[in-house]
């Protein structure tokens, strides 16, 4: 009889040390949680924070999707590469306020033959027809109004997007949303703040049709880190007392 192969354990030596310094099941308060994750944030480099909010609907009907863009005050400190497509006193807007790359109909040429270094797109209302002739070349990357890409305020959308303060969220199939809200290094207070702003801007997402415990878990973790499950209670108290 064929000997069966032991499953190889899919985390790190380190990872798992680590991870046995977190209790299974316990449920931290927020500033505990956060104090525990910078502990546990041994990489050799500034780790981002992840947080992961697992909410009480059906992401398979249309009317409890939850999805949009906000604001967190810190930013989450990774640096995004941005091409605006846009012309004339926009195109003139989105170079003063930092944009990466700026072009019209050049843009457009050099995407479809392959260009692709940059990490969002935006694109000035007036060049929404042109989306399509590079829709399937740029994938999730497709500028559009419901996240807020497809716009004419094009310097304060380059800025916030440029600074990454501005976060998009969505839910997915497994009705989680995944958030990064900073880096291990930001104080205790930027990642308080941060973490209010996109906690707030997922409750008030909470869909009309949404019945029962909207909130079931909250989590959040370093990049190379274990997840540190906070106490919903304590995470809305955070958030009212702000």
């Amino acid at each position: 009889m064929a000997k069966t192969k032991e499953r190889k354990n899919p985390h790190s030596v380190r990872f798992t040390e680590i991870a046995k310094k977190v209790e299974e099941g316990k449920e931290f308060a927020f500033a505990e949680a956060v104090t525990l994750m910078k502990e546990l944030a041994t990489a050799k480099f500034d780790e981002s924070i992840d947080l992961a909010i697992r909410l009480g609907i059906d992401p398979r009907k249309g009317d409890q999707n939850v999805r949009g863009t906000t604001n967190i005050p810190h930013g989450t400190g990774k640096k995004k590469t941005i091409a605006v497509l846009a012309k004339g006193d926009l195109a003139k807007e989105a170079e003063e306020a930092g944009a990466d790359r700026v072009g019209d109909e050049d843009l457009i040429k050099e995407i479809q033959g392959g260009w692709k270094d940059f990490d969002v797109m935006i694109a000035a209302a007036d060049m929404a027809p042109s989306i399509g002739k590079i829709g399937r070349y740029l994938g999730p990357k497709t500028p559009n109004k419901r996240n807020g890409t497809v716009t004419n305020a094009i310097g304060e959308t380059v800025k916030e997007i440029k600074l990454a303060t501005r976060i998009e969220y969505r839910i997915d199939k497994a009705a989680v949303v995944h958030l990064s809200i900073g880096k291990v290094s930001f104080t205790d207070d930027q990642i308080r703040e941060n973490f209010i702003a996109a906690m707030d801007a997922v409750i008030k997402a909470r869909p009309a049709s949404a019945k029962g415990r909207y909130l079931q878990s909250v989590t959040i973790s370093s990049t190379m880190g274990p997840g540190l499950r906070v106490d919903s209670a304590d995470a809305e108290a955070v958030v009212k007392n702000k």
